[in-house]
């Protein structure tokens, strides 16, 4: 019977995803402005071409404000590849050391 609810409840789950799903869209950024009305396209591409040329001046102005550089950017890619690999090669290594001992280690290896 649970394996029947389960069923059920995945089955109501998907299809009310379906449901929800094309009302959350992801639009292009460049849109035009919306009017008072509701209007799109209130201004053209070279203007938007010109804020976003703004907008790259005005990070390379203030390299240390952000302007969505990475968290873990140490001087790169290579840097965060490294301090991922610190940070989930720790916590592995953690679970090796602790997994040889314990109740349910295997008698005689260790």
């Amino acid at each position: 019977m649970n394996t029947k609810i389960l069923l059920a409840t995945s089955l109501i789950a998907v299809f009310a995803i379906g449901t929800y799903a094309p009302s959350i869209v992801a639009y292009a950024q460049y849109m035009g402005n919306v009017g008072s009305q509701g209007e799109t396209g209130s201004y053209t591409l070279e203007e938007a071409l010109e804020i976003q040329a703004r907008r790259i001046a005005a990070a390379e102005a203030n390299p240390g404000a952000g302007s969505g550089t990475p968290y873990l950017d140490a001087s790169g890619v290579v840097g965060a590849v490294a301090i991922s690999a610190a940070v989930f090669g720790g916590i592995a290594g953690a679970l090796f050391i602790r997994g040889r001992s314990g109740k349910y280690a295997a008698m005689g290896r260790g």
